[in-house]
């Protein structure tokens, strides 16, 4: 009998809820439904200027630098971004997330002044950490789409950890130089993973003398923790497709021909189509 009074009074509360939801939402309101989603805990925004960035090469691309007279910085991407994440020690509900940023460096090489460049690519890392708060969570986690045959993994202790995910904006390339040195220089704090080595064709030059190269880069991130919990939304209907798939055409004609005329491209803008608030720059008439 108490299982039961729990239940309907379980059932009464989310009445009531989808009640209130339903009467402060328009009439097509339909139900309140409990659904697993991810809830961001805790966020932060960072511009970060990275100056002075080593960029690491093969043992081709550091041939072609021990040549070089100056470089120029052309491109820069981002390869991946290894995030761990670990509570902090006497902080609970704290979380330290550590970020390591792997770029590849795309540069000009000048063997000679007025000479034509030559286009390497490198690669830079950087790590950074940051604390968020996270919440705690001190239940076992188990789905039905999760199978281990492995009886050891049974008794291992599983830890509900929060999620973290970092975004970050297309970086930006601000400067380049290229400096001789002939003193011990350390290798990267951080080993390079093997996949990465894989994308440049075989393991970096680490070097203790000759040319370096020193890169400078602004990146803009978005850091947040999230965890996985139940909220009660309101429903309005089912996402039901309103547009019909069409079949492409294996005629290019007939494709070309349901492209719009690109107006936009033989008329370039004008600055105030581009900035509404510049001020008119034309001549006035004077009677």
């Amino acid at each position: 009998m108490a299982d039961n009074n729990m239940f309907s009074s379980s059932t009464k509360s989310n009445n009531s809820v989808g009640k209130e939801l339903g009467n402060s939402s328009s009439s097509c309101f339909k139900e309140a439904v409990c659904i697993d989603a991810y809830r961001v805990y805790d966020s932060c925004a960072d511009k970060d200027c990275l100056q002075d960035l080593r960029v690491y090469f093969t043992e081709s691309g550091q041939h072609v630098v021990d040549q070089a007279c100056s470089v120029r910085i052309d491109d820069v991407s981002v390869i991946t971004v290894y995030v761990n994440l670990e509570p902090v020690p006497f902080n609970k509900g704290f979380y330290s997330v550590d970020m390591t940023f792997f770029f590849e460096v795309n540069l000009e090489v000048f063997l000679a002044p007025a000479s034509s460049p030559v286009n390497i690519s490198g690669l830079s890392v950087y790590s950074k950490k940051v604390i968020l708060f996270g919440s705690e969570g001190n239940v076992k986690i188990f789905s039905s789409n999760s199978c281990d045959e492995d009886s050891d993994s049974f008794n291992s202790s599983s830890c509900n950890l929060p999620k973290a995910t970092v975004q970050i904006a297309e970086p930006i390339g601000l400067s380049a130089k290229v400096l001789y040195k002939s003193s011990d220089i350390s290798d990267p704090t951080c080993p390079i993973p093997e996949c990465i080595c894989k994308k440049y064709g075989g393991e970096f030059a680490i070097i203790k003398s000759g040319n370096f190269v020193y890169v400078t880069i602004g990146i803009f991130t978005i850091v947040q923790i999230e965890r996985s919990v139940q909220m009660l939304i309101p429903t309005y209907d089912f996402c039901v497709p309103e547009k019909e798939c069409t079949t492409s055409s294996d005629d290019p004609c007939e494709l070309f021909g349901k492209l719009e005329f690109p107006t936009d491209e033989f008329f370039p803008p004008r600055v105030t189509d581009l900035r509404p608030d510049a001020p008119n720059v034309g001549c006035s008439c004077r009677g």
